[in-house]
């Protein structure tokens, strides 16, 4: 008989434009990547931090408790929005450190304390914004472009443009064609870079594939993405994923 699944259930609001999530229930290896993927999806909508209370969260195995350095790590490039944890167990704490996730996340005692951190450490650079949700037809990418450029524009980055437009044609379209979802533009703007994002319902991450001749470098779209951008990714969320590309000024067209 297969194992019975635990649960977990997570609650979130936003305080001082840092997200905070409290975390209850049991985590092990059938709800590890179901926290993980709801974690990403709250540091993607790019408060100042996540913080998450595990106080009340039973984790039987020490190792589960990875799931935070999984989550830290896939937002770490973009949208590089800090992850910390909570908890007001000693015992709880010891493990969390004992496993090495305070390498990579910090773990406060209390909620005000993590809060006075991120008060603290709020000296990020300021970022434009702009989201819009787009139907699952191929006019979608028309309009992807044009709000790209209109976005860019307000933000005086028009010298991005062109590269932008790009990529936006390429993540649209790969949407549409291998996904049954309909394509969430993102694109937003941080010091000198540019970042285009998609985020689909589908659960498969994006990858370039081989072709069997002549290997991974056969022109893809993909590959266009990986050529123009100083990184890309596929970001797996608790609906979906979101795959993104950063762009510089050297990547200007």
């Amino acid at each position: 008989m297969a194992n019975a699944r635990s649960t977990i259930a997570v609650t979130g609001r936003i305080h001082d434009r840092a997200a905070e999530l409290t975390v209850t229930g049991t985590l092990d290896g059938t709800t590890y990547r179901e926290l993980r993927d709801t974690v990403i999806k709250s540091a993607l909508d790019e408060p100042t931090a996540v913080i998450v209370d595990v106080t009340e969260l039973a984790v039987p195995t020490e190792s589960a408790w990875s799931v935070f350095t999984s989550a830290r790590w896939h937002v770490s490039v973009w949208p590089d929005v800090a992850i910390l944890l909570v908890c007001g167990q000693s015992a709880s704490r010891v493990a969390i450190a004992r496993n090495g996730i305070t390498r990579y996340v910090e773990l406060f005692p209390t909620l005000e304390a993590a809060r006075a951190a991120v008060c603290v450490g709020d000296t990020v650079q300021p970022r434009r914004r702009a989201r819009a949700q787009l139907p699952a037809v191929h006019s979608s990418l028309r309009r992807a472009r044009a709000l790209t450029a209109e976005w860019l524009l307000a933000w005086s980055r028009s010298e991005m443009i062109a590269v932008a437009a790009l990529i936006v044609d390429v993540l649209v379209e790969n949407v549409l064609e291998h996904t049954q979802s309909a394509p969430a533009l993102i694109i937003e703007s941080r010091g000198s870079t540019v970042t285009i994002a998609v985020e689909d319902n589908s659960q498969m991450p994006a990858v370039r594939h081989e072709h069997p001749r002549r290997g991974a470098g056969a022109v893809s779209g993909l590959a266009v993405v990986a050529a123009l951008s100083r990184t890309w990714g596929s970001t797996p969320t608790s609906t979906g994923k979101t795959v993104w590309a950063v762009v510089g000024p050297e990547s200007a067209l």
